[in-house]
């Protein structure tokens, strides 16, 4: 029997999946046929022959990056006994937390404040604690929210660990009153201590709600100091950092970690950097005030679901081989009251389950922005090779130079003392928050980084609007491992999309990102060739960041059964040819495929189905609309600009209430639904063309066949829901609805008169 202080704090479970295997073989063995099968046959066709070629080169290239990431699925089980046996609870390292709010009106501040609370209420010394809170909107209804909130924690945090309570967001808690009759501690101190916290609870929400309707102005409260607020617009002000509450009682059963709120400086004429200029923000100033070695950071609508998340973290981070190798424990983005059967595609439960378990097999997974623990060290630019006890990290880093003059070059002046014990691992905490508080304003200030390195080699990378994917790609690019931890229940639930144009939005914003880092100097084949990145992490790298680039050719590909049939031509193989039932074959293996893994997540065929329509919807609007973007910024036309996804906050309590317009794909003015919509109506165009006998003669006697007339009913199927809208299009959005008709009308013309000029030819 092994010795318990030998055993290891974590262990990796590696899930054998033959099936899947053999599946994915057979179809790179079809599309490779159907490729051999076009060249040997190319003479004989023209241009839409051409375009299938290169459309196929795309997908079976796809097809070989995806094989690549699911190769080896694997998932990671702690022990956190064993981790306590060794290392006293109150010996566990501190951490940081972080939240990133940006816009009270997308992200409404009773959504940040369950965030923060539940938080708070982590199982994990108190005096190990201490959360960051970045307001990008610098609303004083935010700030407002989150002092009422610390009067709020006071009593919650004790309640949840008193009562170990599993979820600690209070409104999932007291969602109703299944939670009290359910649970196991049927005391009567429990159930008064329950509807206490329940009144107290729905109080705050009320003097929040009323904070945002305006009925109670924040500026009237005497208590707490608004007047930083005054006169100040969300693009032009100056920091505000306040010390929302201290923790003075460490040890004792009623105390709360620290809470500090931050707006930092924004200025017109100074680049903020979106995301990644508020995380940086926050690492400086709590690397001023706290410097915790570990920060976790989470977005305002991802809160703990798992109460001892950040001590199994600590299992994947600690220990002589962790510290060595693993850079950061990313947990999967998960949702909470998600509609039924997953209508926009945006849920992604198949995504992290197959191909994030997968990556998780190489090097490990992609930073995702939220849901993460970091090691300190490594987000200020260490390398695996420089991780040494005692204090020579930081000198070791420089290479020789003269230490104090490269910190203060990389991290600046007032940042490089916190910035070197930090690499040194030497803890030095300030016994008051606010003596440290003139120091966090300078470090804040909008010109700080000028002269510096931070967002090109330390702290969050800048130069794409997918911050957190680049991030993760220097990190890796070191030599470092992640890891993805994936419990069950999970470790924190957020809010995905509920609408048709906001979950484009958010597609488009990922595929513009994603793409920016593909066509940049931190394009992943250079990490591999000149840096430590591994290859096959190269290519899962690969697969995300091209997510924009599928557009074109799947659009081209969506344009080919409606082109052939209007032009009576043929771009797939006829009935008669031996060669007809190759493209039936990858059809039907690949719905089998794809199905067996949402059957096997536990999720319906009618989810299955609707991943599959939007993964075709998604491609033609909002990744074509990201890639247009670059080209707009790559030539000189306009920048990329961060939108921020509306956030909605939903409780089962709802249950009750229908609502009509949940999962329904409806439009609006953003001309991101013109391209799928013209593809709809031109494939009607196709399928109307044939039916009603207006086709030219065919060449060379060789038509149009069934497998194009196929796909054509297929896309019809798939984009459905745009002609059921079609007539609100009308009303709403006239402009854009005469611009998809005069598409359709070219290609229409286009298709009848090609014929007649290859006949002249």
């Amino acid at each position: 029997m092994a010795n318990s202080h030998s055993l290891p704090f974590y262990e990796r479970v590696e899930h054998r999946n033959t099936l899947h295997k053999v599946m994915e073989f057979i179809m790179l063995f079809l599309l490779l046929s159907l490729l051999a099968y076009r060249l040997l046959s190319f003479n004989k066709h023209g241009l839409s022959w051409f375009i299938a070629l290169l459309c196929e080169l795309w997908f079976t290239f796809s097809c070989v990056i995806t094989m690549n990431n699911k190769w080896n699925i694997v998932n990671h089980k702690p022990y956190p006994d064993r981790l306590l046996q060794r290392v006293p609870k109150d010996e566990l390292p501190a951490v940081d937390l972080f939240v990133t709010t940006a816009d009270p009106e997308l992200e409404p501040p009773i959504i940040t404040v369950n965030t923060v609370l539940s938080l708070l209420a982590v199982d994990y010394p108190t005096n190990k604690l201490a959360c960051y809170v970045s307001d990008d909107g610098c609303s004083p209804i935010t700030f407002y929210s989150l002092m009422e909130a610390s009067k709020f924690a006071k009593i919650w945090v004790p309640f949840c660990k008193k009562y170990n309570v599993q979820v600690r967001a209070p409104f999932r808690y007291f969602t109703n009153n299944s939670t009290l009759s359910g649970n196991n501690n049927s005391s009567l101190e429990f159930k008064q201590e329950w509807k206490r916290l329940k009144d107290e609870y729905e109080k705050l929400s009320r003097k929040i709600e009323d904070a945002a309707l305006k009925s109670i102005n924040p500026f009237d409260m005497i208590e707490c100091d608004f007047s930083v607020f005054s006169n100040i617009q969300r693009n032009d002000h100056p920091t505000i950092i306040k010390v929302v509450s201290e923790n003075k009682e460490a040890h004792s059963n009623q105390s709360v970690p620290h809470l500090v709120y931050i707006s930092r400086e924004k200025r017109p004429k100074h680049p903020h950097h979106a995301k990644a200029g508020a995380m940086n923000v926050l690492t400086r100033v709590s690397g001023l005030m706290t410097n915790s070695p570990y920060m976790l950071n989470v977005d305002c609508d991802m809160f703990v679901n798992s109460p001892n998340i950040i001590l199994h973290a600590m299992c994947m981070l600690l220990g002589p081989k962790n510290e060595n190798e693993n850079a950061f424990v990313q947990c999967p983005q998960v949702f909470y009251d998600g509609l039924k059967d997953d209508p926009f595609g945006n849920q992604m439960i198949v995504l992290w389950r197959y191909a994030g378990q997968g990556i998780s097999g190489i090097q490990g997974p992609f930073y995702s922005g939220t849901g993460c623990v970091h090691r300190r060290k490594v987000i200020y630019g260490l390398f695996p090779n420089f991780m040494k006890v005692g204090e020579t990290n930081a000198k070791t880093m420089m290479k020789g130079k003269s230490a104090d003059e490269e910190l203060f070059h990389m991290f600046g002046k007032e940042f490089a003392k916190s910035a070197a014990n930090a690499l040194n691992g030497k803890a030095e905490r300030p016994e008051m928050l606010t003596t440290t508080i003139e120091a966090a304003y300078q470090v804040a200030g909008v010109e700080y980084e000028y002269g510096t390195h931070w967002g090109n080699k330390v702290g969050w990378m800048y130069g794409s609007t997918t911050e957190d994917v680049l991030t993760g790609l220097s990190i890796h690019n070191k030599g470092w491992r992640s890891i993805l931890y994936a419990p069950n229940p999970p470790a924190f639930l957020g809010c995905a999309p509920t609408g048709g144009p906001a979950s484009m939005t958010q597609q488009k914003r990922w595929a513009t990102g994603l793409l920016e880092i593909l066509i940049s100097k931190n394009c992943p084949i250079f990490g591999t060739l000149f840096a430590n990145l591994q290859f096959r992490q190269c290519l899962g790298y690969f697969w995300i960041l091209s997510w924009g680039l599928r557009s074109v050719p799947e659009l081209c590909y969506a344009a080919l059964p409606a082109y052939s049939i209007i032009t009576n031509s043929n771009f797939l193989p006829k009935a008669q040819d031996p060669a007809y039932c190759i493209p039936l074959a990858v059809f039907v293996i690949y719905s089998m495929y794809t199905l067996s893994e949402y059957l096997r997540t536990g999720l319906s065929i009618r989810a299955w189905w609707n991943n599959q329509r939007m993964g075709r919807v998604t491609a033609m609007s909002a990744w074509l609309f990201g890639v247009v973007g670059v080209i707009l910024k790559l030539l000189g036309i306009s920048e990329t600009v961060f939108e921020v996804t509306r956030k909605d906050q939903s409780t089962s309590s709802d249950e009750g209430t229908e609502d009509t317009e949940a999962g329904k794909f409806t439009f609006d003015q953003s001309p991101i639904f013109i391209p799928p919509t013209a593809v709809l109506l031109l494939q009607l165009t196709a399928l109307a063309t044939a039916l009603l006998g207006l086709q030219p003669p065919a060449r060379d006697g060789v038509g149009s066949g069934s497998l194009e007339t196929m796909c054509s009913v297929l896309l019809v199927v798939c984009l459905w829901p745009f002609l059921k809208d079609i007539r609100m299009a009308a009303c709403n959005s006239t402009t854009h609805l005469h611009f998809v008709l005069l598409i359709v009308l070219a290609m229409a013309s286009l298709g009848f008169l090609q014929p007649a000029c290859s006949g002249q030819g």
